[in-house]
C-alpha cells in the first residue's frame, strides 16, 4: 500500500500519490483546493490510474505523519526544516 508491490502499480503506491501532492503543495492551500488541482492533474496527463478521495487522504495521512507536511490555520503547507 505505501510502496508498490506485484498486486499495486507504482502511480497508485502512497509514496508515489504523496510526491504527486507534494509537487502540486507550491503554496499554502486548502485540502480541498489541493484536491482539485491534484485531481486536474491526474485527470490531463491521461493516467490510466486516477486517484479516489480516500487514497488522497491516506497520502495526507501519511505525509503528516512523516512530517512532510503541516496544517496551519485550516492551509496545508510543507514542513520547514
Amino acid at each position: 500500500m505505501i510502496l508498490p508491490t506485484k498486486h499495486l502499480r507504482p502511480d497508485r503506491a502512497l509514496l508515489t500519490v504523496g510526491g504527486d501532492l507534494l509537487v502540486s503543495l507550491r503554496e499554502p492551500m486548502t485540502v480541498s483546493r489541493l484536491w482539485d488541482d491534484v485531481r486536474a492533474k491526474r485527470g490531463d496527463s491521461g493516467e490510466p490510474a486516477p486517484i479516489n478521495y480516500d487514497w488522497f487522504v491516506l497520502a495526507l495521512d501519511l505525509l503528516f505523519i512523516i512530517g512532510a507536511i503541516e496544517l496551519d490555520r485550516g492551509l496545508l503547507r510543507k514542513a520547514t526544516l
